[in-house]
Order: C-alpha cells, then sequence, then structure tokens
C-alpha cells in the first residue's frame, strides 16, 4: 500500500520530484523478522558490504554481448500478427528500472512482472492465482510450507537457466531484515531470511511461512532476480548498480535494449520466451516514451507517435472519443481518494459526528466534478473488484444533509445563538480545516466538500499548503490538522492496521488516530484467517465496522483511464494494470508505421 499524491495525469507533473522521493520512505515494513543467515556474504564467503558498484560500462558491456550471442541466429515464429512496435507514452520516467528489489514505483512494477521478468505466479482475469514461472504449487497440510515447482524452459535472456536458487536469492533479498526491500509487509507471515528458503532441487524452491489469508499474493508482484548477476551485491550497493537502469538481463517476453535516461526505454521480443507460455511476444519491438507534459502526450497521441498513453485525465476523455483511430480504455482500480478525520480533536472524537460529514458531503456530485463521473462512491478501503466488497456498506451513508443535522443534534452539536454555526458541546464554533495539496482535483474536492458541510452548519474551510508540508502536519506527532483530502494506493492483500489499529496509533499512517477494540479485534483476525468462508464473514463485519466509525469520508475509487490506438490489438486493462497482456499486443502488417522504432 501506499499514498499516492498524483491522482490523475493532468497533476501528476506537479510534485513529482518530491512524490518519487515520498514513495520510497513510505511503503508499508515489518519487523521482529529473523536474521538471514546468508544475504550478507558474497559469493566467496566476503563481506558484501565491500563490493563496490560497478560503472556501467563495466558491467553491461561484457553482459551485453551474452545477450546478443544468445538471442543471434535465434528465428521467432512467423504469421500475420508476428511484427512492428508499439509505443508506449507516459509523463514520468520509469525511475529505478527493472530491479525488483528495490522498486517502489507502480510503473516500474508493471514493467518487471510482465514485460522484462517473471513472477511465480500471475492473475487471471479473474484474479486468480495462475502458474507462470512456478509450473504449479502446493501448500502443506499445516500451512507452514509452500512448495513451489519451476518449468525447466525459463533462461534468462543471456542463457543461464532460470532456477531455484535465483528464486531463493530474490527471497532472502527482499526478506533480510537489514536490507531496504520497499514492501517488506508482504512478508508479515513468512520466515525470513536464508532459514525461510530452502532450494530442494534446480526446479523446486520451499518457503516456510505462518498459516495466513492471501499467502500467495506477494509472489504475483514479485518479479524473481538474477542469482548470477545480483547475487554477490550487497543491500548498500544494490540500489545504485547499473543491472536496473542500464542492462537489466531478465527472463520475460521482452529483453531490454537501451535506455535513454528521461526520454525513452526500447525492448524486443525474446525469442526463447517459453512456447508453453506462448511463445515470443507479437511485437517485435516495445518502446516506452518520456514525455512529461500531459498535453504534449495528447496530442503526440492523435498524431499517431504513440500507441498507448497511460494515464488520461477525464476531462481529455470527449477529446480522445471524438478523435480517428484512438480508443479509451476505462477500468476500475485499486486506489480509493479520502477525506481523512482526526480523531484526537475533540470535535471529530464522536463516530456520530464523522457518520454526519459523510452524508453531509455530496460525494456522487464530488465524482460528477472532477471525475466525469468515472468513479465509485464507497464508505470502506475494500475496492469494489475485491472478493469481499460489501455493495450493502458502500451504499449504507447516502447523501442526507437532514439525516446528518440530526446525527449531529444527538451528538450535542446546536446553533444556539442563531447565527448558523453549530457550536460544540463544549459551547466552542464548530470549525474544521481541510487540508489539500496543490493540485487542483484534490482542491476542487476540498472546495465541493467544505460548501457541503457550510450548509449543515459547519465552519468549514479549505487550507491549502505544499505536499511536503501536507505531510509533516499529517503524520508528525502533533497531527496538527482537523481534516485532509488524500489518496490510498491498495494492494489486492488488505492488510488495513497502519492505517487504523490501535498499536499503530503513534506510527506515520495512522492519520485519524482511531482506537477500536473491536476494529483492533478483527484486522488482527483476518490476515490469519485462511478458511475463506470464515475470512469474507469477518470481511463483511470489518466493513460494517468501519461504516459505523467513518475515521475517513471514503470519497471514491476512481476509474483509471488510458487512450489506445486503436491499431494495436490484443490490449486488456483491468485491476492488474496496463502491461498485463503486452505479449499479446499485435498490429495488423498493413497499419504498422515502424518496424524499428519510432
Amino acid at each position: 500500500m501506499r499514498l499516492d499524491p498524483t491522482p490523475s495525469a493532468r497533476h501528476r507533473r506537479i510534485g513529482t520530484r518530491a512524490a518519487a522521493c515520498l514513495v520510497a520512505a513510505m511503503m508499508l515494513t515489518a519487523c521482529g523478522a529473523d536474521d538471514a543467515s546468508d544475504a550478507s556474504t558474497t559469493a566467496d564467503g566476503a563481506d558484501a558490504t565491500a563490493v563496490a558498484v560497478p560503472t556501467a560500462e563495466e558491467f553491461c558491456a561484457p553482459l551485453m554481448e551474452r545477450v546478443e550471442a544468445h538471442v543471434s541466429g535465434i528465428l521467432g515464429p512467423k504469421g500475420d500478427r508476428y511484427g512492428g512496435t508499439a509505443v508506449v507514452g507516459n509523463i514520468v520516467e520509469i525511475p529505478k528500472g527493472m530491479n525488483s528489489l528495490v522498486s517502489d514505483d507502480y510503473g516500474e512494477r508493471q514493467h518487471q512482472i510482465y514485460v522484462t521478468h517473471m513472477t511465480l505466479i500471475r492473475y487471471g482475469e479473474s484474479l486468480e492465482a495462475e502458474p507462470y514461472l512456478a509450473r504449479d504449487w502446493e501448500i502443506s497440510e499445516d500451512g507452514t510450507e509452500l512448495t513451489f515447482h519451476l518449468r525447466d524452459d525459463v533462461t534468462w535472456h543471456d542463457g543461464t537457466p532460470t532456477t531455484a536458487r535465483d528464486v531463493a536469492f530474490t527471497y532472502r533479498m527482499a526478506t533480510d531484515p537489514e536490507g531496504g526491500f520497499p514492501n517488506a509487509g508482504f512478508w508479515t507471515y513468512y520466515e525470513r531470511g536464508g532459514d525461510g528458503v530452502e532450494v530442494v532441487d534446480d526446479h523446486t524452491v520451499r518457503i516456510r511461512l505462518q498459516p495466513h489469508q492471501d499467502f500467495l499474493d506477494p509472489w504475483r508482484a514479485l518479479a524473481v532476480m538474477p542469482e548470477h548477476l545480483l547475487g554477490d551485491v550487497s543491500w548498500e550497493a544494490m540500489a545504485e548498480h547499473p543491472y536496473g537502469t542500464s542492462c537489466p538481463v531478465g527472463n520475460g517476453p521482452f529483453r531490454f535494449v537501451e535506455h535513454r535516461t528521461g526520454e525513452q526505454w526500447t525492448f524486443e521480443a525474446n525469442p526463447t520466451f517459453p512456447e508453453g507460455l506462448g511463445g515470443r511476444p507479437y511485437l517485435d519491438r516495445y518502446v516506452y516514451r518520456v514525455i512529461p507534459e500531459e498535453s504534449t502526450l495528447l496530442a503526440e497521441m492523435l498524431r499517431g507517435g504513440v500507441d498507448v498513453d497511460v494515464l488520461v485525465s477525464p476531462d481529455r476523455l470527449d477529446e480522445i472519443r471524438a478523435a480517428d483511430g484512438v480508443d479509451p480504455e476505462i477500468f476500475p482500480f485499486r486506489s480509493y481518494v479520502f477525506l481523512g478525520w482526526n480523531t484526537r480533536r475533540e470535535a471529530l472524537a464522536d463516530s456520530r459526528v464523522r457518520r454526519a460529514l459523510t452524508m453531509a458531503i455530496d460525494r456522487q456530485e464530488i465524482v460528477q466534478a472532477v471525475r466525469m463521473g468515472h468513479g465509485q462512491v464507497v464508505n470502506t478501503p475494500v475496492p469494489p473488484v475485491h472478493r469481499a466488497f460489501d455493495a450493502d456498506a458502500a451504499a449504507a451513508l447516502p447523501y442526507a444533509p437532514d439525516r446528518a443535522r440530526a446525527l449531529l443534534a444527538e451528538a450535542g452539536f446546536t446553533d444556539s445563538d442563531g447565527d448558523g454555526t453549530l457550536e460544540t458541546p463544549s459551547g466552542e464554533p464548530f470549525s474544521i480545516g481541510i487540508l489539500v495539496h496543490q493540485n487542483r482535483e484534490r482542491l476542487d474536492i476540498a472546495e465541493l466538500a467544505v460548501l457541503r458541510l457550510r450548509e449543515v452548519g459547519i465552519d468549514a474551510r479549505v487550507e491549502q499548503v505544499e505536499w511536503g508540508t501536507l505531510l509533516r502536519r499529517i503524520m508528525s506527532p502533533e497531527r496538527d490538522f482537523d481534516g485532509m483530502v488524500m489518496a490510498w494506493a491498495t494492494e489486492f492483500r488488505l492488510d488495513d492496521r497502519d492505517l487504523f489499529h490501535s498499536d499503530r496509533v503513534e506510527a506515520p499512517f495512522q492519520f485519524s488516530g482511531i482506537q477500536d477494540p473491536e476494529l483492533d479485534e478483527l484486522m488482527d483476525a483476518l490476515p490469519v484467517t485462511a478458511d475463506l468462508e470464515e475470512a469474507n464473514e469477518l470481511w463483511g463485519a470489518y466493513q460494517d465496522r468501519i461504516v459505523e466509525l467513518q475515521p475517513f469520508t471514503f470519497l471514491y475509487f476512481p476509474d483509471r483511464i488510458s487512450a489506445r490506438a486503436a491499431r494495436l490489438q490484443g490490449v486488456t486493462m483491468d485491476a492488474r494494470g496496463e502491461w498485463v497482456t503486452i505479449r499479446d499486443w499485435w498490429i495488423p502488417s498493413d497499419l504498422r508505421r515502424y518496424e524499428s522504432g519510432p
């Protein structure tokens, strides 16, 4: 999970540098891990911290020669669908590249798991686990050992076989308690380090864990890294190692060709990709272009220089629909926008007040105004795409200003002097500020919320601050805010304890300060409840309790919007991401504009 300062392409250029720095510091982490047995030593037993970072020329030149030698002369399949180049445009770079051990960016992860590398499993359209690098797996009867059986026909792009040793290396590094893996929360219920993994043979690896729900989910998000290239790299050197951005050699459907920083990445079809997984991609070449200005990017899309504009703001949809040869791709996603309340404030401590705030705000009006209707109003953090999503809970607090006034009166808020502003039970004016950073969409949300809150007698106001200032005010020990507009991105495996658990009330992400024993009990039970029927009952109770407490006014889950050239076929975009079917993208031969890149 992560905070998302950039909900739409229209505003993503604002504070991009600050946002990129923030995400690395704010990915969920876990503590109390066992020591890794061998993650801190090199292949020859030397201290890994002494390993110097090689230059890109030293490391990459011989490596890329091996890649070219491996694929040279390999003839791929022939047919009408094979050939051509597809270009994806985005306003941001892929900052840390293709090293999954240090990545903390959505675009990076998408490229690692779908373009250049492989994960052990992948999710199908129904979000069920399917074999990928692992041909199958089994969990022990007591749920404490997970065994993966790997395919035996996968090689790294330099010709080296992909084996269980690569999986074990990746796991040891990702779970090293002294390391810097951004999503350490993946492994909360896994045994960390060398003691947690066993290489049974070249194509069998066994992982030790505690029984828990959605135990497979980390394995669809973590791309396996090559031990023979990174096995002697220390954590201290990993982030700066040239493998990530200068010559990432993977084992996925596309192989790396070139990276021009701030301009573009170029990849070519991997002719050795296993036939059992579909074989080499249809495209000969895939190019990712960085075009920092959204209007310039869309113009390039409309003139045919880009085949996919990854993230389009809703107010450009009419322009896209009116253009020849361009189609929008609209799909529900896993992030939500919310108005967070500081329950440490006396005026906001009563759950009746917070429910009243939610019912006083016309959230559908907000979705229509800022998203052109492309979003779903909800009352909990469970995404509509999640199997446990409760539609009744999502609809439980409709826009109802009269009911909001009644709840406020029940909580002791009255307008005793008749000036139109309510007073708190202690006699103070009910006045709240809503923090928002420099982002037009968020500002629009805050202004609409303030307008509706004033209609029920609340002296609400917008406080616009810089992104860094907002973070300091909502995350510092002082928690200097009443309310704030923010977005939060979830993983498929939901765990909201960092947001709402009493034990985390002093932690950075526990913005609201909510402390509720019943909610704590549900959040503690959910991750370790393996039985799906029992888990679904707990999810229902959890969502009901969140509706009751309303630590946030959950505004909406926005649809994600991309634009696609109609000539590009085989594209599926959904909650799994934009690149999920890139191996199957193809362009009819008579519509190919370039064969060797733009």
